[in-house]
Formats: structure tokens, sequence, C-alpha cells
């Protein structure tokens, strides 16, 4: 693909029109999203320095910064560069995650970009990425095959694959749903295979508890709903119900709704 024709696919029209359910600029909702994201990178991370790998307009690169973060962001839009914040405009630039980065980070940021590489690319892409930080927070649709510019729409299982090629797993303690609910947390992990595999059969063995005490409630709430019903319906057919209609009925019969006696009975009761 020219460079024209990725300037092209990546202009104001896709930020204006491919970027979810509104358009991407920099409004109090994309603000307040990555307020978010920020500050939950700043308080479960701790990273001292970031890249944002596709940053568009650098938004999360000037929520960082405002937290004290060493933040950098790079994307191969001219147009998304172009549209940065001044007081972040000297620490974003035009770029590829195909091409060898500025330096390492603590922390790599990748939010929906990947997908938007062909496959060849995007298995070049996550290498590089993992040549340049020991941490990558990896957010990449499994289910958009509609939108134009996604080429390699793929599962979570197919990235975490990916980064496994280079002793990347995913830190199954981490909950990215903050960004998506397809996010997830890659570390290096330079320990032998027994012990990623036992931290893997922890939290898989937590999961299977939780779960079944899941299952556990919603069967005992069934219970407790069905018994529910089967009251109701005694009631229903039962003695005392059959009174309380008689009652009711012989109540309309004699004071019928919005007559004399009802208005006199309510002015009695102070109604």
């Amino acid at each position: 693909m020219s460079e024209a024709d990725v300037q092209g696919l990546f202009s104001e029209a896709y930020y204006r029109s491919h970027c979810g359910d509104r358009a991407y600029q920099h409004d109090e909702a994309w603000q307040n999203f990555f307020d978010i994201v920020a500050e939950r990178i700043v308080t479960d991370i701790q990273p001292k320095t970031v890249l944002d790998a596709g940053c568009a307009y650098g938004i999360l690169v000037e929520r960082l910064r405002a937290r004290g973060v060493e933040a950098w962001g790079i994307d191969i839009s001219e147009y998304a560069i172009s549209q940065v914040a001044p007081a972040v405009r000297d620490f974003c630039q035009v770029g590829s995650i195909l091409d060898p980065l500025p330096a390492t980070y603590d922390l790599i940021v990748s939010i929906e970009v990947v997908e938007h590489l062909p496959e060849a690319d995007s298995m070049r892409a996550i290498e590089n990425l993992c040549r340049h930080s020991n941490d990558i927070l990896l957010s990449s649709t499994p289910y958009d095959y509609k939108e134009p510019t996604h080429f390699n729409v793929q599962p979570p299982e197919y990235w975490a694959r990916q980064f496994a090629r280079h002793s990347f797993y995913r830190d199954l303690e981490f909950d990215g749903s903050f960004i998506t609910p397809w996010a997830a947390r890659f570390r290096r992990l330079a320990g032998p295979a027994p012990e990623v595999i036992q931290n893997y059969e922890r939290v898989m063995w937590r999961m299977k508890n939780e779960l079944s005490e899941l299952r556990g409630l919603a069967v005992e709430q069934h219970r407790l709903l069905k018994e529910h019903e089967a009251r109701w319906a005694e009631l229903e057919t039962g003695a005392t119900w059959k009174m309380v209609e008689k009652i009711q009925h012989l109540r309309t019969k004699l004071i019928p709704v919005g007559s004399r006696r009802e208005r006199w009975l309510r002015k009695i009761r102070g109604k």
C-alpha cells in the first residue's frame, strides 16, 4: 500500500465516520474516556514512560502527561497528528509501528490499531512492539469486520498466540475492560514454562470456582422464584383470596368508582 493510499484511508473522513458511534474529536466524551484510561494506567501499572502506538489526536498522551507520565505518541496518519493539541504536539509524531521506535518504554499502549494492518504486517508490528517494551496494553476488536480499514480482525486468542511467540503472556490478573471488553495486558515473562503454566492454572481455578458459585446462586434464585410463584398461585386459588374478591366485588357494587358514595367516603377519610 502506497503512502498516498495510507493517508487517504486515515484522512479527516475516517475520524469523522469510522471510529465507532461518534466522531473522533477533542470533545468531552473522548476526553472523559481517555481520562479514565490514563488514570487506570497510572494507578494499576504505574509506568514512568509510555508510548501510545497509534495515538490519533494524542488525547491519551495529553491525559497521561497531565498525570506526570512521560508519554509519547506515534500515528501513521498525517491528518491525525495535525490535530494534536498544542500542549503535546512536541511529543507526538507521524510514524509507523512497523518501523524501529524512538526508544524503549515502560509501557506501550495500542488501542484499536493492529487490526488495520494486513496479517503479515500485524505480526511484524507485534514483534516490533515487543522489542521496545516488556509491557504492552493491547485492544483490537474481535468482530468489526465491516469497517473497510480493518484488514486483520481476529479473536483475542490469535493475538495471545502472536505475543507468546516473543515470550509475552497475558496478565490474567489485569482487567483491561476500562478500555474495551477485549483489551489485554501482555508482559514479557522470563521465567520457565512451568511458572507460566502455574500462573494460568491459578487464575483459571479461581475463575472456575467463581463461575460455580454464580451458577449455584442462579439455581437458588430460580428455586426461590418457583416457590414464590407456587405460593402466589396457592393464594389466588385459596379461600382467603376468594373472600377478598367477594369483598372487593361487594365494595364496587355498593360504592361504584366515581359515584357520590365514593366521593362522600373519600371526604370522610380525608382523601
